[in-house]
């Protein structure tokens, strides 16, 4: 190897290592972002950003123990007032990211109105969501939403 190719090589692979860094960095904050625009997508049932934020092959494993098996069934839950909340607060504690592909975890507390559960408290939940970025753009795919019992 040249002296010539062996400093190239030094000189470049910080730059490349540097690369990698960020774009993690940078999707994780993409990620982050589109989170707190679902949360208050569903907080206000803004049904356009939802159907902007969401996948139409979205599948809900629900808090009700039933699957919602594509982004038109969770809507229509919307829309009818099923999921309908006048708190909605989100904590991540995790995000792992692989190429296109995004996995939050972490904790939600929610109240629904007085309309849809007369005098219920808060609920906590835990929730995993799996985002995948297509054309340039982040998707949320997959929703699992468990109550935590004992709370």
């Amino acid at each position: 190897m040249s002296w010539r190719l062996l400093l190239l090589l030094l000189l470049v692979q910080p730059v490349a290592l540097r690369a990698q860094v960020a774009a993690p960095a940078n999707a994780e904050s993409a990620i982050r972002a589109l989170e707190e625009q679902e949360r208050v997508a569903v907080l206000n049932e803004d049904l356009a950003a939802l159907e902007r934020l969401w996948s139409d092959r979205l599948m809900v494993n629900n808090p009700q123990n039933a699957v919602s098996p594509d982004r038109a069934t969770v809507l229509d839950l919307v829309r009818r007032g099923l999921i309908r909340y006048s708190r909605f607060d989100r904590q991540i504690e995790a995000i792992r990211i692989q190429g296109d592909v995004a996995i939050v975890m972490g904790s939600e507390v929610i109240v629904r109105r007085a309309e849809v559960a007369a005098a219920q408290p808060a609920v906590d939940r835990r929730f995993t969501h799996v985002w995948r970025q297509s054309n340039g753009a982040w998707h949320l795919m997959a929703r699992h939403a468990n109550m935590v019992a004992g709370r």
